[in-house]
């Protein structure tokens, strides 16, 4: 038993390690793999936890009789409730490869929660803190090399190429922003554990993780390193020998006149070419980020409300994010998280999983407070801890990675804040150790269903993408093992054959081997149609793709019907619905001839369909410039230029747009708007040679005149 015991303690501490894990050659394989080695190792630690309690393993039971401990409990059985009453409960329990979040995730947390704070005694804190510095300090490292790599142009083997800003191991440069800006602390606690040369060298992490933080440019992050640098020089202005306030007086004046300065020059700072210097400039009402953001928390604020007390459920944050998505004030098309979580907690689990979540960041603080007044060297950094965690989830929200660190940073605050007391055999029932052993396999095999086929369907969804041109057949045989697992890889295999086939396929297959792309990718839509009832993404998907039929294959109409209702329904301001009805009236017009009732009766209902989603969205600038194009078509030249300039007066820059807006002006002869839409293209779409080509000609036309 001393050896399980042993490794018991150390499967405990694993997922401290899981922000350097990742495997090339699979879907999402910055986060994925995280997600389901934290899952696994959760079955793990409770196999082998059930197999010590029940063989006489001793455990700090007496640390349950706190009350402020059952918060999480308490949080987890919110969340349940909240799910099963919500809009999806097998989505909210298994969420996606893209998130790994859902109700199996927090239950695999608060589980290591409550399995660190009967576990955990001063080694074991100690251990805990000594790998996250070391964690984060090789994950700093990671992200300079990535850095480097991508400021030179260098291929870095074993280094992945970073697409926008640089996310280092996590693949998201928040992400691991929030994760070292914890990390970060935690260094400094663990520091003074070692002597000399290994002392200097973590302090030199610490420092090595704020730069990463820093390259990261992540603006939540470094406002929470600069608010708790403030709180902390404010602090000591006020506490401690005269000396010492003297210099964090003079430190504090420095402070505010670099604020002042940074702010009386932040128009110019918006210029300077140092990522994190010019985000941070950029902040105000007029950034397009932070309005698109305060609008999108204000609206499904508004949203939650009438679903306050039970929320939406755990991963249904896009519901109330399509019925109040509006594409003139929201940057993000599809939203998943309303990037604050706080305001995810009460969409998803109602006022009380709020008030709990919120609750457990408090005492968290406040036994960390009470450890440093009690003298004890972890209570600071405890306490920094939680406030980068408290202060950056304004604008970012918790991966697997980062929820595992709050609740074993509670636990270990708990257990440090108890009375180390005594350690006593499960206080229930008589030790039985076959019982024990049995229960340990039986629960062991959880791994199949939590991990283990989702890593097959992660990887088979991987096959369908690598060979989804060169071998369309092997694609949709990889597809179609997928769904026979049976895991919650389906509405994600949906999405990306929406991708596929509309974005590669549909450009570079022909013959048979485009057919058999599109009746894959309906096929896979309709299921993910059928399941995911509230998704008006998989909705909006399936009708734009039924639209791009395969030549040879009949439309299935009524299931384009059923789809467009169901997302037009779901959000009524999303655009592409409603152009998709639009056109079928314009196609089945077309099929008559020129200036027949028929074919004027079909323009006349596509004009009807668009001025009913203009005057749901009247400041979208596209839909004017296409009710223009069809009023042009029909012959009513004087209506079509009254909207197209309805349409250039709420334009805003958009290559789409702008592109409509070209074409609409080119037809009808409008040179100084065509040049000025197609100088809009060209400066968007550098590579558009067509719209280059015809900007060229009508300016050297203008000049002839």
């Amino acid at each position: 038993m001393k050896y399980i015991s042993t490794f018991y303690r150390w499967v405990l501490l694993l997922p401290a390690v899981l922000p350097l894990f990742y495997i090339q050659g699979m879907m999402y394989p910055l986060l994925a793999p995280k997600t389901l080695v934290l899952r696994a190792l959760g079955v793990v630690a409770l196999a082998l936890f059930t197999y010590l309690a029940l063989t006489g393993k001793p455990f700090f039971w007496s640390r349950l009789r706190r009350r402020m401990v059952w918060i999480p409990a308490t949080l987890l059985l919110i969340a349940y409730v909240s799910s099963l009453f919500g809009f999806d409960f097998y989505h909210s329990f298994w969420s996606t490869f893209e998130r790994g979040d859902g109700l199996l995730t927090l239950t695999v947390c608060v589980e290591y929660f409550y399995l660190l704070l009967i576990s955990a005694d001063e080694k074991l804190i100690t251990r805990f803190f000594k790998i996250v510095a070391l964690v984060g300090t090789l994950a700093s490292v990671y992200l300079i090399i990535q850095w480097l790599a991508v400021s030179s142009g260098a291929d870095v083997p074993f280094i992945v190429k970073a697409n926008g800003r640089i996310g280092g191991t996590m693949g998201n440069a928040a992400f691991l922003a929030a994760y070292l800006g914890m990390a970060f602390f935690a260094t400094l606690a663990a520091a003074p554990e070692y002597q000399s040369w290994w002392r200097r060298m973590l302090y030199a992490g610490a420092g090595l993780q704020v730069f990463a933080i820093l390259l990261t440019a992540t603006r939540g992050t470094i406002l929470a390193l600069i608010f708790i640098g403030a709180g902390v020089l404010v602090y000591k202005t006020m506490k401690g020998s005269e000396h010492m306030k003297m210099y964090t007086r003079v430190a504090l004046i420095f402070f505010v006149v670099c604020a002042g300065l940074f702010f009386t020059f932040r128009t110019i700072l918006q210029q300077v070419p140092i990522e994190s210097i010019h985000r941070l400039a950029s902040i105000s009402l007029a950034d397009p980020t932070v309005s698109s953001r305060l609008f999108l928390w204000n609206a499904i604020s508004r949203e939650a409300f009438g679903r306050a007390f039970l929320g939406y459920g755990a991963e249904n944050i896009n519901v109330p994010f399509n019925t109040v998505y509006d594409p003139t004030r929201i940057i993000e098309e599809w939203f998943d998280r309303s990037h604050n979580a706080y305001l995810d907690y009460f969409v998803q689990f109602g006022i009380g999983g709020f008030l709990l979540y919120l609750a457990l960041i408090i005492i968290i603080a406040r036994t960390g407070w009470q450890l440093w007044k009690a003298g004890n060297k972890y209570g600071l950094f405890i306490l920094g801890i939680i406030s980068v965690y408290a202060i950056q989830n304004f604008f970012v929200f918790d991966t697997g990675v980062t929820l595992w660190f709050l609740l074993a940073l509670a636990a270990t605050a708990f257990a440090k804040q108890s009375a180390q007391g005594k350690e006593i055999s499960f206080p229930i029932v008589r030790q039985r150790p076959f019982l024990g052993v049995v229960l340990g396999i039986v629960i062991l095999f959880l791994i199949i269903p939590v991990s283990i086929q989702p890593l097959r369907a992660n990887l088979l969804t991987f096959e369908f993408y690598q060979f989804q041109i060169i071998d369309v057949a092997r694609a949709n045989a990889a597809a179609q093992k997928e769904l026979e697992l049976g895991t919650y890889a389906d509405l994600e295999l949906g999405y990306n054959a929406y991708f596929m086939y509309t974005e590669e396929q549909i450009k570079r297959l022909s013959g048979d081997d485009l057919r058999m792309a599109y009746e894959n990718a309906v096929m896979l839509l309709t299921r993910a149609f059928n399941h995911y009832v509230s998704d008006a993404r998989t909705a909006v998907y399936l009708a734009q793709v039924i639209t791009h039929t395969s030549p040879g294959v009949t439309t299935d109409k009524a299931m384009l019907t059923s789809a467009l209702e169901r997302a037009i329904r779901l959000s009524p301001k999303r655009a592409q619905p409603w152009y998709i009805l639009a056109n079928l009236s314009i196609s089945n017009a077309n099929e008559y001839p020129p200036k027949s009732p028929e074919r004027i009766a079909g323009y006349a209902a596509a004009m009807d369909i668009l001025t009913k989603y203009i005057a749901t969205v009247p400041t979208l600038s596209a839909p004017h410039f296409v009710l223009a194009q069809l009023f042009y078509a029909s012959g009513n030249a004087a209506d079509a230029a009254a909207e197209a300039a309805k349409g250039k007066e709420s334009y805003k820059t958009d290559l789409e747009t702008a592109s409509r807006a070209a074409s609409y002006y080119e037809t009808v002869l409008d040179l100084p708007n065509a040049t000025f839409f197609l100088g809009e293209v060209v400066r968007l779409d550098p590579k558009n040679t067509a719209a280059k080509d015809d900007l060229a000609k009508i300016q050297a036309y203008e000049q002839s005149k």
